[in-house]
């Protein structure tokens, strides 16, 4: 739990403000702009038949009424970091990255 709590506090880094949610149920009004992420695969390491590594992939979603969003391109320059789409719905920009942490 401990490495989601420091991609937790990198992200509220990168945004400067607690608008980041991981998990969010759908009942909670989000405050924009927000980041939102989830854990969405694992990749293990394994050598002599036993893991001896894992990472966690986590789908990290930079919404801004901002299509040029300087958020978006600080998550972009994360480490392990890669773009997976973006798309526009009711008025905010969504720029989704696949995240390994």
């Amino acid at each position: 739990m401990g490495r989601r709590l420091d991609l937790q506090a990198e992200l509220v880094d990168i945004l400067n403000s607690d608008y980041v949610y991981f998990n969010p149920p759908e009942n909670i009004t989000m405050q924009y702009p927000c980041i939102v992420y989830t854990q969405d695969s694992e990749e293990k390491l394994h050598a002599n038949d036993r893991n001896y590594g894992r990472h966690k992939r986590y789908l990290v979603t930079v919404i801004d009424r901002d299509p040029d969003s300087p958020i978006a391109e600080a998550v972009s320059n994360l480490p392990m970091c890669s773009f997976n789409r973006i798309y526009a719905a009711e008025n905010l920009n969504h720029h989704v990255y696949q995240l390994f942490f």
